[in-house]
């Protein structure tokens, strides 16, 4: 269900109000602040000129000298002239003026009903309509030289004069938070551009959809899968892998936010990160286990951020590739064995389509004795049915191949105790054969020789040709995947596979080659017979 609104209305909808509702509380709490702090400094302003005055000489010499009383007025005009007051009174105990900005109100009592506690001596500040109208008022007596109250001084700041400066203070408060509003719009509206493009242009529910199906895809599939970061820290490790981990041994601890060393000791999958090219199709054992592995790093604009390893237990590989290289084995000696049965059978047909009776009847002898022979000996000493087999289908691929196979046996070779060994067998000889056969191709003389003996439980197996030879400087690298020295797709896999079932059986295979002298590959295998004997 996709959301009313987009990420972008959403963003820039919400940063605004935050916004407004801030500067709106803000302004509020700043403008009470303020109306207080401006009345504040007009009250003490006013009381600091009033006190100022009362200090005055001039003022304490015309309170007590009616002579000297003129003074009073210019003196007090000269102060409200430069404080910008309302006005400046200066009053004798009675409360009779001696000055006032109305000059005509000078003599006449003070106006406004609050100037008595002044005349007791105490100084306050209030507010009262006097004959210029409504204003502030600062009280403070004034003393003699001995002490003795002499009078009182007032002065006034207008109440409109107070409202006004309270509305300036406001509207500049005003202004400030409108601006604050258009910095908060333009703030909103690229921080809503800049999480988008972040996101790819992605709404959250489109993220949300995308990371629920990677995980479902992830958990789904059959290989095991962990990621690391640059770090080598691990981010992801799916449902397969888990299995993988638990059948090794390494779940007794959660690999997500481990470093991938101390989950995976041994592991290789940083070094992708380093090197930044892919490892395919690679062996590697965790903690007992065989798994074969694909490493990938995954790189983000030129940058390494991580790698991601793709594996699956061998065990089932290897099953699989057993199956496959085994029906290959047997089709192709299959293969052979018809070929050649067809092509001796064209030849009786042309016989007995001349009337070559006597020919027929010797051709059919002589195919007989071979066959006995070829088979008998096989079998006499071969005494697993299967791998005998292989080698008279074998025997009839070279022959196809117009290469002769010669099989010399020491010893009587029993039947296997696990039946896994003639199917590693199979495959050893199978890719040997093989290799023998493209190697006498061109020299002359078409002869591979196979020699076999068992003695105290280890099988020893030797095929040697006189072909061109293995390059010295590649000896050391042709059971590596994918060495060869043949042209073509799909070569360089022979050697690596047999090397790996002899490695398999605990066993070893080496090989001896000079160029245009021929080679030689002894494979040494331990080999436990079966209970029965077919001596």
């Amino acid at each position: 269900m996709h959301p009313r609104f987009k990420l972008r209305t959403i963003i820039i909808f919400f940063v605004c109000l935050v916004v407004l509702v801030s500067l709106a509380i803000t302004d509020l709490l700043i403008t009470d602040s303020t109306s207080e702090n401006i009345e504040k400094q007009l009250k003490e302003k006013a009381l600091i000129v009033a006190r100022s005055v009362g200090e005055s000489q001039v003022v304490k010499t015309g309170l007590q000298d009616e002579g000297n009383a003129g003074g009073i007025q210019d003196y007090a005009m000269s102060i409200q002239k430069a404080s910008g007051v309302m006005f400046v009174v200066v009053m004798n105990m009675e409360g009779i003026r001696r000055s006032h900005p109305n000059p005509g109100r000078i003599g006449k009592h003070f106006v406004g009903g609050d100037e008595k506690r002044v005349l007791q001596g105490k100084e306050y500040i209030s507010t009262s309509t006097g004959t210029l109208g409504k204003s502030l008022r600062a009280f403070t007596p004034i003393y003699d030289n001995e002490g003795q109250q002499i009078g009182a001084v007032s002065v006034g700041i207008s109440l409109e004069d107070v409202e006004s400066s309270i509305r300036q203070g406001q509207h500049r408060i005003l202004i400030g938070s409108i601006i604050g509003v258009l910095v908060g719009i333009v703030g909103a509206v690229l921080l809503a551009y800049y999480i988008k493009r972040s996101l790819f242009g992605l709404e959250p529910y489109t993220i949300a959809r995308i990371h629920e199906e990677r995980n479902q895809m992830l958990h789904s599939v059959h290989e095991g899968i962990i990621a690391i970061d640059k770090d080598a820290t691990i981010l992801l490790v799916n449902k397969s892998a888990r299995k993988i981990f638990n059948k090794a041994g390494l779940m007794d601890k959660e690999p997500i936010g481990m470093n991938i060393h101390e989950f995976l000791p041994g592991t290789m999958l940083d070094r992708v990160l380093d090197k930044r090219e892919a490892d395919l199709n690679e062996e590697q054992m965790i903690n007992g286990i065989s798994v074969i592995t694909n490493r990938v790093p995954l790189v983000v604009n030129g940058q390494a951020v991580g790698a991601i390893a793709t594996f699956r237990d061998k065990t089932e590989v290897n099953q699989l590739a057993e199956k496959l290289t085994g029906v290959q084995m047997y089709a192709d000696t299959l293969r052979s064995q018809s070929h050649e049965f067809m092509n001796q059978l064209h030849v009786l047909l042309g016989m007995i389509k001349m009337e070559n009776y006597e020919d027929v009847q010797q051709f059919i002898h002589k195919l007989v004795n071979h066959q006995s022979h070829e088979v008998g000996s096989l079998t006499r000493y071969l005494k697993d049915p299967a791998f005998a087999g292989f080698i008279l289908g074998k025997i009839s691929f070279a022959r196809e191949s117009h290469v002769e196979l010669d099989i010399q046996c020491d010893t009587i070779i029993p039947q296997p105790a696990d039946p896994d060994i003639t199917h590693e067998l199979i495959t050893i000889l199978g890719n040997l054969i093989d290799n023998a056969i493209d190697s006498v191709a061109v020299p002359d003389e078409k002869v591979i020789h196979l020699q076999l003996s068992y003695i105290d439980k280890l099988l020893s197996i030797e095929i040697s040709d006189q072909g061109k030879g293995i390059p010295e400087k590649i000896q050391n690298q042709i059971f590596e995947k994918g060495m060869t020295t043949k042209e073509g797709e799909g070569r360089g896999f022979g050697l690596y596979l047999a090397r790996n079932s002899a490695e398999k059986l605990g066993g070893s295979i080496e090989v001896l080659s000079s160029k245009d002298h021929g080679t030689r590959f002894t494979v040494l295998i331990p080999y436990e017979p079966g209970g029965q004997s077919n001596d």
